[in-house]
């Protein structure tokens, strides 16, 4: 089982751009929003990936994840699946 840690940082400008290195498109749905469990099917360049994620502990720290890399062609597959909106 992997655990996964929250870190969220609040960015006020946008001075960090000209620091990056590269840019990778990510495309993403869920199949399943619901904060108990989230299913999140995801395009990140040239791969594609299922991800499933547990509710948070107490502190909202961590949380179960499983992590699959299947390939492009099953995630724009599973896209069309996903619910309308999000992010």
């Amino acid at each position: 089982m992997t655990v996964e840690i929250e870190r969220k940082y609040l960015v006020h400008n946008d001075q960090f751009k000209s620091l990056a290195h590269r840019s990778t498109r990510i495309i993403q749905g869920y199949l399943n929003s619901e904060k108990s469990r989230t299913v999140r099917v995801r395009i990140m360049g040239e791969q594609g990936f299922l991800t499933i994620k547990g509710i948070s502990n107490q502190a909202g720290l961590s949380r179960f994840e499983w992590e699959k890399e299947i390939s492009v062609q099953e995630a724009q597959d599973l896209l069309k699946l996903c619910e309308q909106g999000g992010d």
